[in-house]
């Protein structure tokens, strides 16, 4: 015979305590994501999990005093937006969804507008996370102006809350568990951080039943996006650049500009692949596996021949990614466009300045103070300059002014970096151009098999 197994179903009490979701009462079996607390003798969840453990009570019919949130009703909000079509097809699978899941589309479609447009729907508490302070700016910029009401800061010298919030991942992380019962709604903008191994903290602390993710590139390299739906749900809706090039953003090409190296600069690299593949070969290593570079990176700490390869490896990329016929390519580039708005994006500071210091052109990198970064790229948006060069740092996270030319001399083989750098010359269409990126790559190098895996 089976055993037969009994429930209790006296009412039961949940409540929020430090980033967990406590439970008293008579249910002890099958609450999703529920464990014993034998300090407290109560059973616990990670409040990520309050959503669905309130779902089984109410689906089972138990009694359920739930205290867990302290999200009050936000009333009056009435933004001005009207939703594209695109647009309204995600909010409306979000919806569907139980008002939980992550939204893909690509940069400049509005992703913001789709999450202001479910801050207004939910009409409750809401928290924007968001990974740079510029976002944080931005984000802040466009609630204070749809809704008319003052909205809180975590971040950026400021700590205030209020019923509609925007915080860095950095300042939810430090708070989470402090805030986690003050939201109804959470959206993670550019949500593919959360697969990190702290932030994804943010959103198992947090209570919020409705979380919304937004990125225009959802799947990562190291499987971290399966964490991501697991703590915000799956990916709902995926909108790619191809779906609006012409209608809603510019049609767009792209060329591929193959230079070569200089025979001294040939004799480098090869000079430095040669160290670095031979250890390869000795090591039984192969670097397609990602698992085998952290192998390599860890030996390099005690071992000198594995040191002396990892800079190798080091030494040969920054041959081939700075080559000088880049630079004349680029110089090709630039009279060919004068008439243009561009962005040159590279991948070493190093250049950033050559190029800048060549063709005086304003340098943006990660040692550009804020205050010197939203003064160029106001200068760019004005007109004043018509060309911006920068290291990585206006890939993501960063309101870039309408450009339609971007020149790629070097970058990583992700196809996240790539899409962000298309995006970044997709604006949307209002003139019928089309935009242009030139990518720029040295021949019978590693780089071309770089700029394979990005695309």
């Amino acid at each position: 015979m089976f055993p037969i197994t009994t429930r209790t179903v006296t009412e039961v009490a949940l409540t929020f305590e430090d980033g967990t979701v406590r439970i008293e009462g008579g249910v002890t079996l099958d609450l999703p994501g529920v464990e014993a607390d034998p300090r407290s003798v109560t059973r616990r969840a990670p409040a990520f999990r309050y959503a669905d453990v309130a779902a089984w009570l109410a689906e089972h019919g138990i009694a359920c005093e739930d205290r867990v949130l302290d999200a009050p009703a936000v009333e009056g909000l009435d933004s001005a937006y009207e939703l594209r079509d695109y647009q309204r097809a995600a909010l409306e699978a979000w919806h569907a969804n139980g008002r939980r899941g992550v939204l893909e589309l690509p940069t400049g479609s509005g992703k913001t507008v789709i999450g202001i447009a479910a801050i207004e729907s939910v009409a409750a508490a809401t928290l924007v996370v968001v990974p740079t302070i510029d976002l944080l700016a931005q984000w802040r910029g466009e609630l204070e102006t749809e809704f008319e009401r003052s909205i809180g800061q975590l971040g950026g010298g400021e700590q205030r809350l209020e019923s509609i919030t925007v915080s860095t991942y950095s300042s939810a992380y430090l708070r989470a568990d402090e805030l986690g019962d003050r939201f109804q709604l959470v959206i993670f903008d550019e949500a593919h951080h959360l697969g990190g191994e702290g932030y994804r903290e943010i959103a198992r602390l947090l209570a919020a039943p409705a979380r919304m993710g937004l990125t225009a590139t959802f799947e990562r390299q190291d499987g971290a996006h399966e964490v991501v739906e697991e703590l915000v749900g799956p990916l709902l809706h995926r909108v790619a650049i191809d779906d609006l090039a012409g209608e809603h953003l510019a049609d767009y090409d792209i060329k591929r500009i193959a230079v070569e190296l200089t025979d001294e600069e040939r004799a480098a690299y090869d000079r430095h692949r040669e160290t670095f593949t031979d250890y390869l070969a000795r090591s039984n290593l192969d670097m397609q596996r990602g698992s085998d570079y952290r192998k390599l990176v860890m030996r390099s700490g005690n071992d000198p021949e594995a040191r002396a390869a990892l800079l190798a490896n080091q030494r040969a990329r920054a041959v081939m990614m700075n080559a000088d016929a880049k630079i004349e390519t680029l110089a090709g580039i630039l009279d060919r466009h004068r008439e243009d708005r561009i962005i040159v994006f590279t991948a070493h500071n190093d250049l950033v300045y050559r190029i800048a210091e060549r063709f005086l052109i304003p340098a943006i990198t990660h040692r550009t103070g804020a205050p010197e970064r939203r003064e160029i790229l106001e200068t760019f948006r004005e007109g004043t300059y018509s060309r911006v060069v920068a290291a990585n740092v206006l890939d993501e996270g960063v309101d870039v002014p309408d450009a339609n030319v971007a020149v790629v001399l070097s970058g990583s083989g992700s196809s996240r970096e790539f899409t962000q750098r298309l995006g970044r010359i997709l604006r949307p269409n209002t003139d019928g151009g089309r935009a242009l990126l030139y990518e720029v790559v040295t021949e019978e190098t590693a780089e071309e098999r770089v700029a394979e895996r990005r695309r």
